[in-house]
């Protein structure tokens, strides 16, 4: 497929590499040149312009938020420059009014538009283990297959209404974070009371809480070892509110995502908006008395 990428961050960078070495032909665009020229050098085509990657079969985005995909026009002026027929994927986790908002703007210009977040940090991207979470026209979700099959080991439809797949990704968000809150509250605790958090991590996470995040996420808070970030603590702030608008506006509360939001908020006040998300733990341990972890 002739594939066009907006966005090449972390994670935009490791996906567009994934869609590259499967053999289909990718063209990039992004801000910055350092991202281009380290796919160019593995044989994609630098776009001079947004407007060069959406000439093709489909294009993807992986951009931070809202505003930055309205500073790049996809959701209006540069969808008038795309070649009829197009299907874009936005895989980025967007508010859930945006996504409504992006599926009107291309279905007016005669555009295929699937939302399609993904769960997964840089690492595991490039190791093309995504979960992809895809909602759209089935025709469309169809279509962008072969580059799905690319990136994840998992594809799941959830539903046509492209907001439904946004909704899906924040509420997954809002279980890491509040999984992150607990784990640094847990550890806080063993520590200050004498106990190996290393110890009880191993423990824990070979038995009751085997899981990814608990295992990842876990080795972070008690190595503290936040940087390089796989998502930074802001964007993790701007998820959380996004769960929380979301449950604004369905009418459903979210007391643990308000506790949440508040130590964020604290963790962003202290600097730390461009560590890993799980450095909440520090606030929290810091809430606790204890001093940084020594290494």
């Amino acid at each position: 497929m002739k594939v066009g990428f907006i966005g090449l961050g972390k994670m935009g960078s490791a996906i567009a590499a994934r869609i590259l070495g499967a053999g289909h032909a990718v063209t990039v665009w992004n801000r910055s040149p350092d991202p281009v020229a380290a796919l160019v050098a593995k044989g994609a085509v630098a776009a001079n312009t947004p407007e060069d990657a959406m000439q093709g079969d489909c294009v993807l985005s992986m951009l931070a938020s809202d505003a930055a995909i309205q500073a790049v026009g996809l959701d209006g002026a540069l969808l008038d420059r795309a070649v009829p027929g197009l299907v874009h994927a936005n895989l980025a986790t967007v508010s859930i009014e945006f996504a409504r908002q992006m599926a009107a703007a291309h279905a007016a210009r005669g555009l295929g538009y699937v939302a399609s977040p993904v769960f997964g940090r840089p690492d595991v991207a490039a190791a093309g283990n995504l979960i992809l979470v895809v909602a759209g026209a089935p025709g469309n979700i169809e279509k962008l297959g072969p580059v799905f099959g690319a990136v994840g080991r998992r594809t799941a439809a959830v539903g046509t209404a492209p907001e439904q797949a946004n909704l899906f990704k924040v509420a997954g968000n809002f279980m890491i974070a509040a999984a992150i809150e607990t784990m640094g509250e847990a550890l806080a605790l063993v520590r200050k009371g004498g106990i190996d958090p290393a110890q009880f991590h191993d423990v824990l996470t070979n038995s009751l809480f085997a899981a990814p995040v608990y295992q990842g996420y876990g080795k972070l808070i008690v190595t503290e070892t936040y940087e390089p970030p796989g998502l930074s603590l802001r964007l993790g702030l701007k998820d959380i509110d996004l769960a929380r608008a979301a449950a604004g506006a369905l009418q459903v509360p979210l007391p643990l995502a308000d506790l949440v939001h508040d130590h964020f908020t604290e963790a962003m006040e202290a600097g730390l908006g461009e560590k890993d998300w799980a450095s909440v733990a520090s606030v929290i341990a810091a809430k606790a008395g204890l001093a940084p972890v020594q290494r």
